[in-house]
């Protein structure tokens, strides 16, 4: 009530003043400015006289809370604050000769290089000493003020929005500033504070530069003398130290500065070709904030130089001190650099996003087996999935078993992880598949075309990759329930046959039923699945990723004992199938543990979760059904239970299809835009024509039926097609579908 209160006075003020609230009130801040001006002491302690100093900046900042200002015109107050502020010591010069002396002590005490060197990039050497120091931060209190310039300059702007503010003072303002602030002395100081700070960038990036793991990936041949890093830190310390006025050095260094920027690009391509490293990602990232900092600290020092120069030719006086431009850009790139690594958040963004990438890209290059692009590759999705259905259902025969045994809930867990992985492993091993592991590693597939959405074509084609993924994950789904099925009746009527029992008690049938039903925490398990086997696809990424970074294939080929043991060729062979398995196997097994263990460790902790697999789930409803004879056809779990089937298999498929979407979306970047034009043009062809996504289309299309897709395509392009400079291009008919041999569906 107090704020609606407020607002409302706000409005009335603005009503019937106008823009004339938005003017100084002279009196009060005449009183505020007295009353701070007044506390300056230059024999107080520097801790208290950097506490004054930010008490002026947070006065210069303040507006008020319930404002109903714009960034502008909360910029145009703190203006106004500002210039009040000079010109009421302009009026009372005892008072500023007391305010120029404290402000001048407490910077020529303070210690600068930090300022220059440290503020706003990365301290620690490595990814998680640097995240760890994030966490204490946050954590823990800060320490009191030291004599140090870098925690002061923190303190004074505790926003990103304070750089705006700083870059866009006039240079009139600037100018009174410096001369109440500093003296010839004062910029002496900081002009050998931003040298040693160079000094200081240089050594650091040399370090990095001619590391193993920096050479390794530019060339390892070269001598350390001729890299580019080791050249920069010569012509550097020419450039400070034998000609700092000398414009051909200056040049030196910036080319040096731009080479050393671009042998950082070389080893991105390089990690992107062969392997991330978190680690050499944050040291990479590390070197060109330095370098960008170098670059500008060269430039502020090369019109300090440069405008005393002319000036001294010239014999002309000047107001503004020299390079105070440079001074604003280097200081509102402080504050934003501050401001961007201070967030652990951003930290491991700038850190991981190339390893998302990275995993996305290796999982799009295996989904591309799994997608059914004609009736041919259709019906050998079938045959495969149908392969996967029946070692799924000696899979559901091997659980039942060992929950027959009646073991401790541990190894109960551990010895289903075995089996899950097992049967995982053999169904890649004969070719099969297994549909719920495909979302996760078609999705990507996806987002890697969602960037050419600049035609019609390119949506219509788009269009076309969603049918045929999603077509792929009904072939899929119906070969694993036609093979799984029939098989697990066989085994039941196998085993009642032999044992004259059935599979299951009639207790445990019932139970299995009831389990399964949809109404009950069925939904909630299918869909905790979908992300365990999302999870799953991020773990097969990493490990490919981890499998090339270190270069196994090439170690496995030429190490020694390998070599002896199997022979030169079989080794090589051995590599080579390991480099194209490997993320098969770490898929396969980790999905075996999280399927089997994670129950485990759930209930461990007193949380009653379970997973649900849509083919497990449907043998073991076949099994159960089959213990307790024809009869339970006609009962109402029975087809609560199959309900719940038809729930797990579309949250299984959905929700770990979305988490690698998702993923995938933001590892390439795509815009919001283009995600909800390609929502509302799926959502449209789904109306159109649902059963092109569960069914593979007919041979021939006739020829209303592809215009009114074509129309389609090209009304939900045209409003998007609008706001970009490219032509729409006419449609043209789709080529006929090619089989591409050598698919896998391993």
């Amino acid at each position: 009530m107090k704020i609606l209160f407020l607002r409302l006075r706000v409005m009335w003020r603005r009503f019937r003043h106008g823009e004339r609230h938005l003017q100084t009130d002279s009196r009060q801040y005449a009183t505020q400015v007295d009353a701070l001006m007044r506390r300056a002491n230059p024999f107080y302690s520097w801790q208290e006289r950097a506490n004054w100093i930010i008490d002026i900046v947070q006065w210069l900042r303040h507006v008020p809370t319930v404002s109903m200002l714009d960034d502008d015109a909360r910029l145009r107050v703190k203006q106004q604050r500002l210039a009040f502020l000079l010109e009421w010591l302009d009026t009372n010069r005892d008072v500023r000769r007391v305010v120029q002396a404290t402000l001048q002590k407490t910077l020529r005490e303070a210690a600068g290089p930090e300022l220059f060197c440290a503020t706003g990039l990365p301290n620690e050497p490595a990814f998680f000493s640097e995240l760890t120091e994030h966490a204490i931060k946050l954590v823990l209190p800060k320490p009191p003020f030291e004599a140090d310039l870098s925690s002061l300059f923190t303190a004074l702007f505790p926003t990103a929005e304070d750089a705006d503010w700083l870059l866009a003072l006039d240079t009139q303002s600037v100018a009174k500033i410096w001369k109440l602030i500093a003296d010839d002395g004062i910029a002496h100081s900081y002009q050998q504070q931003i040298d040693e700070a160079l000094i200081y960038l240089a050594a650091m990036i040399l370090a990095d530069g001619i590391s193993k793991a920096f050479r390794q990936k530019l060339d390892p041949k070269m001598p350390l003398q001729a890299t580019p890093f080791m050249v920069l830190r010569r012509e550097l310390e020419t450039y400070l130290y034998v000609t700092p006025r000398d414009e051909a050095a200056l040049r030196s260094v910036r080319m040096l500065i731009a080479v050393c920027q671009a042998q950082t690009d070389r080893i991105y391509a390089h990690l992107d070709e062969h392997g991330v490293s978190v680690s050499l990602v944050y040291r990479v990232e590390r070197m060109r904030a330095q370098l960008t900092r170098m670059a500008l600290l060269t430039d502020l020092r090369s019109a300090i130089y440069g405008t005393e120069g002319r000036v001294a030719e010239s014999n002309s006086g000047a107001d503004a001190e020299p390079g105070a431009g440079q001074i604003q850009a280097l200081l509102g790139d402080l504050i934003a650099a501050h401001h961007q690594r201070s967030s652990a958040r951003g930290l491991i963004q700038r850190s991981f996003s190339l390893l998302a990438r990275k995993m996305v890209e290796r999982n799009a290059d295996h989904g591309e087996h799994y997608i059914a692009r004609d009736n041919k590759e259709y019906r050998a999705m079938l045959k495969a999935a149908g392969r996967g259905g029946v070692i799924t259902a000696f899979t559901v025969l091997g659980k039942s078993l060992l929950s027959s045994v009646g073991a401790a809930r541990f190894f109960e867990g551990i010895f289903a992880s075995l089996n899950y992985a097992a049967s995982f492993m053999l169904i890649s091993a004969v070719g099969g598949v297994l549909a719920t592991k495909q979302p996760a590693v078609t999705a990507p597939v996806l987002a890697s075309k969602m960037g050419q959405l600049h035609t019609v074509e390119g949506l219509r084609a788009l269009l076309s990759e969603i049918a045929l993924l999603l077509r792929s994950q009904a072939a899929a789904v119906f070969g694993n329930l036609m093979g799984v099925i029939p098989v697990m009746l066989l085994i039941s009527g196998l085993i009642r046959l032999t044992t004259d029992a059935p599979m299951m008690t009639a207790e445990h049938a019932s139970a299995s039923l009831h389990s399964l039903s949809v109404i009950g925490p069925t939904p909630l398990f299918a869909a905790f699945t979908g992300i365990l086997l999302w999870l799953s696809s991020l773990v097969s990424g990493f490990a490919d990723n981890w499998f090339a970074l270190r270069r196994l294939r090439e170690a496995l080929t030429h190490q020694r004992r390998l070599v002896f043991v199997l022979g030169a060729m079989r080794a090589e062979r051995w590599a080579a199938w390991l480099d194209r398995n490997v993320a098969q196997i770490a898929g396969n097994v980790s999905l075996g543990l999280l399927l089997g263990m994670t129950p485990v460790l759930a209930q461990f902790f007193g949380l009653p979760l379970d997973v649900r697999h849509v083919t497990l789930a449907t043998g073991t409803l076949a099994a159960a059904a089959s213990s307790l004879g024809w009869q339970v056809l006609a009962t109402p779990q029975f087809w609560l239970a199959i309900a719940g089937i038809v729930s797990v298999g579309v949250l299984n498929v959905g929700v770990s299809f979305a988490c690698a979407l998702t993923l995938a979306l933001r590892a390439r970047n795509v815009p919001a835009r283009i995600r909800r034009l390609v929502f509302r043009a799926v959502l449209r062809r789904f109306s159109a024509s649902p059963r092109s996504f569960l069914f593979p289309e007919r041979a021939v299309v006739s020829a209303p039926e592809s215009s009114s897709l074509q129309a389609d395509a090209a009304d939900t392009v045209s409003g998007e097609a609008s706001e970009r400079a490219e032509p729409v291009l006419p449609p043209e008919p789709s080529p006929a579908p090619q089989h591409r041999p050598g698919r896998r569906h391993g």
